[in-house]
């Protein structure tokens, strides 16, 4: 992390996990943990646990962003949520492209993009997501695949509105498998996000850009993936449904 330049972010993503009960719980148990943290801290929820989460979280440090959205602000898209409907709740933040939605959900560059610009007009800051599958790795297609998903997925974005862009790096292999990127590898594919962004937009804007790792970031390993260079934060799965582990990740990027 390089904190002079760009902020620290470490961001929950629930996946489909806990009801509103269990979100408050969570959050009541959460926020006192990370009350001092040194980073920007975000839960984000399942749409049906927004409102609580707002509710639990509200006068403290903790901000709240939802798991995904359409790109159309309204229509006939039963089951969709907009990012107007969002923005209109006081959500701040939003994740878009998640591998999960990629995967089981039919979602592809051009509709990430589509997305990211719906939630830019909303007023909405974008976790954005990019990551390869484990035999794009072993074709040593790395670089160009996530060089090609951030392209796409930024048209039409402005620099301005890149300081609303925060990338997060998701090795599909790794995520949810216990696998995880060594710290190198996950410098290696920050810094190639952060100089496809430099060809776009400059390096400045580039060195500003907040990119996090997202593989299977855990309370063991977040030390030494924090301490990369490129490595600005992490979007955090399964431990950011246990209390005290997400609170020693915000510990680590609070360093």
């Amino acid at each position: 992390m390089n904190k002079q330049k760009r902020r620290a972010i470490i961001a929950g993503n629930w996946k489909m996990n806990k009801t509103p009960a269990e979100a408050k719980e969570l959050l009541n148990a959460v926020t006192p943990l990370v009350k001092d943290a040194d980073c920007e801290v975000i839960a984000c929820v399942p749409f049906v646990d927004l409102s609580v989460a707002l509710e639990a979280t509200a006068g403290t440090n903790v901000k709240i962003g939802a798991e995904n959205c359409h790109w159309a602000e309204s229509g006939a898209f039963t089951g969709e949520i907009s990012a107007k409907m969002l923005k209109a709740m006081g959500i701040e933040y939003v994740i878009i492209g998640h591998s999960e939605r990629r995967q089981y959900f039919g979602e592809t560059d051009v509709t990430v993009n589509k997305r990211v610009r719906a939630a830019l007009d909303a007023g909405l800051t974008v976790i954005l997501c990019v990551g390869e599958l484990k035999e794009e790795r072993e074709q040593g297609i790395t670089a160009e695949l996530v060089a090609l998903q951030t392209k796409v997925a930024l048209g039409g974005v402005s620099a301005e509105e890149l300081k609303r862009i925060v990338i997060a790096y998701e090795p599909v292999w790794a995520i949810g498998t216990g696998l995880t990127a060594t710290a190198d590898q996950a410098d290696e594919v920050c810094g190639i996000i952060r100089n496809v962004l430099a060809d776009l937009y400059g390096a400045e804007a580039a060195e500003a850009t907040t990119i996090q790792y997202g593989g299977s970031m855990n309370d063991g390993n977040a030390d030494e993936l924090l301490s990369k260079e490129h490595v600005d934060g992490g979007l955090i799965g399964g431990a950011s449904l246990v209390a005290e582990k997400f609170a020693a990740i915000v510990k680590a990027a609070s360093k």
